[in-house]
């Protein structure tokens, strides 16, 4: 039997991303997951015993017991025979995941598989790293999960937003640049929240009211709404004392989880399970670890070439992940895109960032991007701590018969 020559998705499903201690701070990253993987099935109209596989990013594990991705799948109901990895590459582990499952379908290890990520960076533990074996003196220290494990460069001990503070300055971006481009986040994604177009991808999340208060269902990104202009221009920067780099130019803490169904052309066909998109191709990149933040452009174009050399002009439109407003502005400028093909939804500086989500609810607002505006094919390209980044290269499937 031949190999199948490429992956389809089935459907797409995130949860609202909830602020840090916000609407979603009483759910764990593997109960995120879980609400995202069911979703998407339903959405699918796949049964959830017939899934082969899982991969789901994660970056924030303390604590959570083993293998988040193995819990968020039975958590969704999935058969105790499915197989599940979990994936940390850091900030593009969502990403990541998807990139992997395809794979696995081309490769004929699978049929349909369940890629994504989930992460609630407001239940992250601080680490007590001496509290094992005692201390012989003195004060003891308790180290920030979130720091640690998601924020700090591993190799200089900085922290994530002096790179970003290094990027504006090589491609002279200064305050005014950035605050203007988060601004424009922000306004972005509150358009497209009162236009509906975040409805079909949104999952809403009932919370159970305790003391006798009434459930709350979540039905929106928490910090959308919290664009105040004049107080964005007033903060101070975050990283460096004369710096351009500030807490709301770049992206918030956040919950949440995404997820993407896979499947083989085979089993669609067999199951009549109407396909909406095909992963065309992706592309991975690493260079020093200071300079992830330029990653996504070397990432993209390697995407574009295992894509079938799909010129980057005939793209109808990108999502680069906003990790901070220069990351999205270095990338556009190294690549020459248009800022209306750029994350014309809004990004992570508006909605947040929760890491081992957020490659893959790029991946699910681009599809929804491409549908509502009437494109056709579309780039998603993620920045990851330690100098990385991954990219997707992914076109709408309108014609079932021809899979």
């Amino acid at each position: 039997m031949a190999l199948p020559r490429f992956a389809y998705i089935a459907a797409v499903a995130r949860t609202p991303i909830g602020g840090f201690n916000g609407s979603l701070a009483s759910l764990s990253a593997t109960k995120l997951g879980s609400l995202a993987i069911q979703a998407a099935l339903k959405k699918a109209k796949v049964d959830p015993t017939l899934v082969d596989e899982v991969f789901f990013g994660n970056v924030l594990s303390a604590n959570l017991g083993q293998n988040p991705a193995r819990q968020a799948a039975l958590g969704a109901g999935l058969s105790e025979s499915v197989i599940a990895t979990t994936v940390n590459k850091v900030c593009a582990s969502g990403m990541k995941a998807v990139i992997l499952g395809a794979q696995t379908i081309i490769t004929g290890g699978a049929h349909i598989v369940v890629a994504g990520g989930a992460e609630s960076m407001t239940n992250t533990p601080y680490y007590a790293p001496k509290a094992r074996f005692g201390s012989k003196y003195g004060d003891q220290n308790f180290i920030d999960g979130i720091i640690k494990d998601g924020l700090i460069d591993a190799y200089d001990g900085q922290l994530m937003g002096i790179a970003a503070e290094t990027c504006a300055k090589e491609f002279e971006f200064n305050r005014e640049d950035q605050d203007e481009y988060a601004v424009s986040s922000y306004q972005r994604a509150q358009a497209a929240h009162a236009a509906g177009h975040f409805d079909d991808e949104i999952v809403p999340v009932t919370i159970k009211g305790t003391r006798g208060k009434p459930d709350i269902v979540v039905i929106k990104d928490d910090e959308v709404s919290n664009l105040n202009i004049p107080k964005l221009r007033a903060m101070k920067p975050a990283f460096l004392e004369n710096g351009t780099v500030t807490a709301p130019n770049s992206s918030p803490l956040s919950d949440g989880g995404a997820a993407i169904v896979l499947i083989s052309a085979e089993k669609a066909r067999e199951l009549g399970i109407k396909v909406i998109a095909k992963i065309c191709g992706w592309g991975d990149a690493a260079q020093a670890p200071s300079k992830f933040t330029t990653s996504p452009a070397i990432a993209i174009p390697k995407a574009l070439i295992h894509s079938g050399n799909i010129p980057i002009s005939s793209i109808d439109y990108f999502e680069i992940n906003e990790a901070f407003s220069v990351v999205a502005l270095a990338n556009q400028k190294i690549l020459g895109l248009d800022k209306d093909k750029l994350n014309v939804f809004g990004g992570a500086v508006a909605m947040g960032h929760p890491l081992g989500c957020s490659g893959a609810r790029i991946i699910t607002t681009l599809l929804n991007v491409l549908k509502v505006k009437g494109g056709k094919t579309g780039v998603a390209g993620i920045c990851n701590g330690g100098g990385g980044a991954s990219a997707v290269v992914i076109s709408l499937e309108n014609n079932f018969s021809k899979l």
